[in-house]
């Protein structure tokens, strides 16, 4: 339940408590869900993976400090909604970016209108007559808080839809039309749509039309059912076949104290796969002379813009490319620009840094069946042993020409050194590159 949910809603969920085969080319799924085919430059998606907490206030920067001795590394923070409680004096752009510079991620969620079947006393709600322009106008606004706090496109946004009587179906209804509305309206603007649920209303009833062309399927659930246990599969109300790869969290204790480097907080605890917010982060360019910003990530792309020597940059992710130096990872800016890593200041100039994430550009994988995933583009090459299930994210570094499927040539590298074939990936084509995924070195 969200930090400021009433205590009859916390009473409420204290008390209501696959082999992996080979993928048939069947034909991608009509309609809905889709995913963001538009994600715009300088743009990219973020995981984090073990320990969160979320309280109702932001915590200060000192206080974030002195958690680092905490197992957890992401924060929560509640950065909108008619029905937000708390008021959030820490929480601005310049916050944000310093929490990140921190070493922490950001888990975004907003408190909008609720359904009127709601456990509890929220006063803003929905019907199912409402629920459509309520979740785009409610989505709109949350890229709009999103966007002044420096939550970069590729970010996913979570709606939270507290615990309600699913047994009024047409307040079920109302749930899936906010929803489906909230994961379009997030999509047009580049951003990925999660939703945080309890395992009792939300989960029952998205997981029931997951595969249900009629809704937009959200990309990533994070689920309320305070047992203790942190475990992100075996959950009883939806297969471990859905929201499979990177999309899901789990609020597994509720309201407790917690102290950690001398600072008592009052919090949720979490337990994530998941994607959460983006944030650039600066850095200083290195080199003796001006640094060549290009369009893609290798010499042979063109200059776009010089960087004067010991200027900073914003730094979104980091990417493959052409090797300059000792490495071949080159830095996303955030106009969209790539500049080699080996002159810029991030902690290492061999590799990829563990402060930045990959710049990855996630879209759901359409197959109907689950989708090998192999050693190289195409498939004349090996399988891993492994698939991602129907609605997965697949999360792209780049994209290479191979073996014709559907029809595309066009073969994604995922994040983790898979391949898998566009054609089953909803971006923004399914026969040539989409932009701004760059090509593979």
């Amino acid at each position: 339940m969200s930090r400021w949910s009433s205590r009859v809603s916390r009473a409420a969920v204290l008390v209501a408590g696959t082999a992996l085969v080979a993928a048939a080319f069947t034909a991608p799924a009509a309609g809905y869900p889709a995913t963001p085919g538009n994600y715009p430059s300088g743009s990219s998606a973020t995981v984090a993976i073990g320990r969160g907490f979320d309280t109702c206030t932001a915590p200060s920067l000192a206080a974030l400090q002195a958690w680092r001795a905490s197992p957890y590394r992401t924060v929560n923070i509640y950065f909108g909604g008619v029905n937000r409680g708390c008021a959030q004096p820490n929480l601005t752009a310049a916050w944000v970016r310093s929490a990140t510079a921190a070493g922490w991620r950001l888990l975004p969620t907003y408190f909008g209108r609720q359904p009127y079947c709601m456990f509890g006393t929220k006063p803003h709600r929905y019907t199912a007559g409402t629920a459509d322009s309520y979740g785009r106008s409610d989505a709109q606004d949350a890229v709009a808080q999103a966007r002044a706090l420096g939550l970069l496109p590729g970010s996913a946004l979570y709606a939270d839809v507290e615990h309600y009587n699913r047994t009024d179906a047409t307040c079920s209804l109302a749930v899936r039309r906010y929803v489906s509305a909230w994961t379009i309206a997030v999509h047009q603007a580049g951003y990925l749509a999660g939703v945080y649920v309890h395992q009792d209303s939300g989960l029952r009833d998205l997981s029931a039309s997951y595969g249900n062309s009629s809704w937009a399927r959200p990309d990533a659930v994070w689920m309320a059912r305070w047992d203790g246990n942190p475990a992100l599969t075996g959950w009883p109300t939806a297969p471990n076949t859905q929201w499979a790869t990177h999309q899901r969290a789990k609020q597994y204790l509720g309201d407790h104290n917690e102290t950690h480097g001398g600072v008592t907080l009052n919090i949720d605890s979490d337990a994530l796969d998941a994607p959460v917010a983006t944030v650039a982060q600066t850095f200083r360019v290195t080199s003796a002379t001006a640094l060549n910003a290009r369009s893609g990530p290798s010499t042979a792309y063109p200059a776009v813009r010089s960087i004067a020597p010991g200027a900073s940059v914003a730094v979104v992710c980091q990417g493959i490319g052409q090797r300059v130096g000792t490495t071949a990872v080159w830095d996303r800016l955030t106009d969209g620009s790539w500049v080699t890593d080996y002159y810029v200041s991030t902690p290492s100039n061999t590799t990829f840094s563990s402060a930045l994430p990959k710049c990855t550009y996630p879209g759901q994988v359409t197959s109907t069946t689950p989708l090998n995933t192999r050693r190289g583009p195409g498939t004349n090459y090996g399988g891993t042993g492994t698939a991602l299930q129907p609605g997965a994210l697949a999360y792209v570094m780049c994209q290479a020409t191979g073996t014709l499927v559907g029809t595309s040539r066009v073969w994604n590298l995922l994040d983790d050194g898979r391949w898998v074939t566009d054609y089953y990936v909803e971006n923004r084509s399914s026969t040539t590159w989409s932009a701004p995924v760059p090509r593979c070195p």
